[in-house]
């Protein structure tokens, strides 16, 4: 479709005293405790090894942090989204374990679409809104979906105009290392590499994955 920048929702809950409900989080770093959840495109016929280092569009990320700011929303720009599995939110325990790593806050999205976003070459940022204190701070109520959902219909307004000003403000070329993502990843040799595989992967790996000479697709 020719889509090459992704701005998703997430509402989280934060990890760290200062982040508060109704602050948005842009998170720069992914901490990632999810389990069976198909988190690539390749190793079925091709390998390809990505860099994820750094798991968000940086450019993306700052036209996403100047939006909300010129939209007056309290933003956090950077810190690590500690991604779970879910459907279950986390015990006291684990909570109180992820505060210890540092992570910022904790969501059940963001995986595999960060992951599956850098294969596919497109940018990917994500506005985290956070919702609640997880469950780590005594004298909180513990976390509920209603309780999640009425901060985040709190913060839907604010979230469709700072996703307005984004489209507005994305430059027209991207001038990060996301749309090469794939360029030297693909370990394997084109001869060894079918058609079908190329067929299948080819919205994402065509300008890659050229057919060897003489080859018949």
């Amino acid at each position: 479709l020719g889509i090459s920048r992704i701005v998703a929702l997430s509402a989280v809950g934060s990890l760290k005293e200062n982040l508060q409900p109704l602050d948005l989080v842009i998170p720069d770093q992914i901490i990632d405790r999810t389990k069976g959840r198909p988190a690539t495109f390749f190793g079925d016929g091709v390998v390809a090894h990505v860099g994820f280092a750094d798991p968000f569009c940086p450019e993306l990320s700052a036209v996403a942090a100047n939006a909300a700011a010129s939209e007056g929303v309290r933003a956090h720009q950077g810190g690590a989204y500690l991604v779970i599995e879910g459907p279950q939110f986390s015990t006291r325990a684990e909570s109180t374990m992820y505060r210890s790593w540092g992570a910022s806050v904790i969501g059940m999205t963001a995986l595999p679409e960060a992951k599956l976003a850098r294969e596919a070459e497109m940018c990917y940022t994500t506005l985290a809104f956070v919702t609640d204190y997880d469950v780590w701070r005594r004298g909180e109520d513990e976390v509920s979906v209603e309780m999640i959902v009425g901060n985040l219909m709190r913060n839907a307004d604010a979230a469709q105009r700072i996703i307005a000003r984004i489209a507005a403000q994305v430059p027209p070329r991207r001038g990060c290392a996301c749309g090469s993502a794939l360029a030297s990843a693909i370990i394997m040799s084109p001869e060894h590499i079918s058609g079908e595989t190329r067929t299948r992967l080819s919205a994402i790996t065509g300008k890659y994955m050229k057919a060897p000479s003489g080859s018949v697709m």
